[in-house]
């Protein structure tokens, strides 16, 4: 993503917190919760419409058979060093199981990633792939600490996002290494001076610790999980810092808890270059003409092209911003998440081919989370702060140029984009808390974690690289072969049924099972 957005995986996905990442030791419990939280209830009410940090939008709709959402707020310590001091709310939602009260297994907990995605928004969305599931699970999401509703961090305002996204962040010379440095300081600054006090308390293992909370408040003796990309990093903590409280759990779009930043965006580099590989020649194999390339190559070349153009000079976007290259890079990229959103790219460049850069700046907006009206969700202040919170480094331009090469070699589309977005914690007003996350798990039921072999954002090999971390028989590997970031959500009839029968059955498929 660009600077203000790591793809961390990429998430798309960090701070000096009181606790460390392997506060509890490994195999170790977190510190104790205040009693008074674990025994608190839950008032569960008809859901209002979707903050303007959460993305706005109407309230969701009751389910097809009728079922309402319904919301609700815990109450959790913003300082889980001291679990009997100030509170923070933090935003849920779920909808009831579908099946009879004795077929229920509990709640089944998401989180779609981010960090910071809203799950009050998103469980809706999503909620038709959903169905099965439903029949033996209340369905719960939530909106982490520092995201939406729950702390969300506040940063800059609409106006100022809106010039920070046409910022050029692969500069070319000094004057506009100077001015990309200069707008991520006045972006971290802004964060620091609205939402200061937050800051120090948004890290990943502070989310895993509110998720155990949250396991108690819903009346269940064990975490039954769904985490879809970031989420795979908050589950693979989660079940470090709780490991007997693992019931079933899901891992898809996986994140590699081995890498450092820097090892995470060359990666990317290379997942989104492989996917912008497969959609050139997904395009030129059509039995009509590719209307963006003649060949592969062509069509790699001409987006190169296209990028270097609108480096030089921007055409004009969604009124009044233009499409800068900035903007074309992150919409193409946003393309490249779903095998369903290709056409969309095919046009989106047919349009910027001929001085029109409405669709790719659409799809950039859907990805920096801006909407039709020109607000923005808290999604970019949520991002930067976890992954600021969460991530030890702090890059230089010197760490940046002395990599630009590899990142290059690794893509030409994206290489210098993700090389730059390194920065985005240059001068962070907090510390980050590790080199990489702790998910060491042993004693942990066993989680199942789906690796994609052509997801862009969280590449394949992240998903061995999870199963290993997490520790001899924990991690169940399964392969999707296929296209776009993540599985379940593919429509694949392997992976949806290696899924659901091991969260509605508790019976795992054979680690090393390949889905195509």
């Amino acid at each position: 993503m660009p600077t203000s957005l790591r793809l961390r995986a990429v998430t798309l996905t960090a701070m000096a917190v009181v606790l460390s990442w392997s506060a509890a030791g490994c195999g170790g419990e977190a510190k104790g919760k205040d009693e008074d939280l674990t025994t608190q209830k839950l008032d569960w009410k008809d859901c209002p419409a979707p903050s303007a940090s959460e993305g706005g939008g109407p309230a969701p709709s009751p389910l097809p058979n009728g079922t309402p959402w319904q919301c609700a707020t815990m109450k959790a310590p913003l300082d889980w060093g001291d679990p009997k001091g100030d509170t923070i709310d933090i935003a849920l939602i779920r909808a009831r199981s579908s099946g009879s009260r004795d077929r229920r297994i509990g709640s089944l907990v998401f989180n779609f990633g981010g960090p910071g995605g809203s799950g009050v928004k998103g469980l809706p969305a999503f909620a038709d792939d959903f169905t099965t599931l439903r029949t033996r699970y209340d369905l719960v999401s939530f909106d982490p600490r520092g995201v939406g509703r729950s702390a969300g961090v506040e940063c800059e305002d609409d106006e100022e996002l809106d010039e920070y996204f046409q910022q050029d962040q692969t500069p070319d010379d000094a004057s506009e290494r100077k001015d990309l440095l200069d707008s991520t300081k006045t972006f971290n600054a802004a964060c620091e001076d609205n939402s200061g006090k937050t800051l120090p308390h948004v890290s990943t293992p502070d989310a895993a610790r509110d998720l155990d909370l949250m396991r108690e408040v819903l009346g269940d003796d064990e975490l039954h999980y769904f985490g879809i990309s970031y989420g795979t990093e908050l589950g693979g903590v989660y079940a470090h810092l709780f490991p007997k409280n693992v019931g079933r759990a899901v891992f898809d779009a996986v994140v590699d808890p081995t890498q450092t930043p820097e090892q995470s965006s060359l990666g990317q580099a290379k997942g989104f270059q492989l996917a912008l590989d497969n959609f050139a020649k997904d395009c030129v194999s059509k039995v009509e003409e590719c209307p963006v390339g003649d060949t592969a190559q062509d069509v790699k070349n001409r987006i190169t092209t296209l990028l270097d153009d609108l480096d030089r000079k921007p055409i004009p976007g969604v009124f009044p911003r233009d499409l800068t290259e900035s903007a074309a890079t992150t919409g193409i990229a946003q393309a490249l998440y779903s095998k369903d959103l290709w056409p969309y790219l095919t046009e989106g460049l047919q349009q910027a081919y001929d001085g029109d850069g409405r669709l790719l700046m659409l799809l950039a907006d859907s990805m920096n989370g801006r909407n039709e009206n020109g607000e923005y969700s808290n999604l970019a202040a949520a991002n930067v702060a976890i992954s600021c919170a969460d991530d030890k480094q702090r890059y230089t331009t010197k760490d940046v140029e002395a990599k630009q090469g590899e990142f290059r070699a690794a893509s030409p589309v994206f290489g210098d984009w993700l090389a730059w977005s390194m920065l985005t914690c240059t001068d962070w007003a907090v510390a980050g808390a590790a080199d990489h996350p702790e998910v060491s798990a042993p004693g942990s039921a066993p989680i199942l974690v789906i690796g994609n072999t052509g997801d862009p954002a969280t590449p394949y090999e992240g998903a061995r690289k999870m199963v290993g971390a997490l520790g001899a028989g924990v991690g169940v590997e399964l392969t999707y072969k296929g296209q776009g970031h993540g599985a379940y959500g593919s429509g694949n009839g392997c992976v949806k049924a290696a899924v659901d029968g091991y969260l509605l059955t508790g019976k795992a498929p054979k680690s090393g099972t390949v889905c195509a």
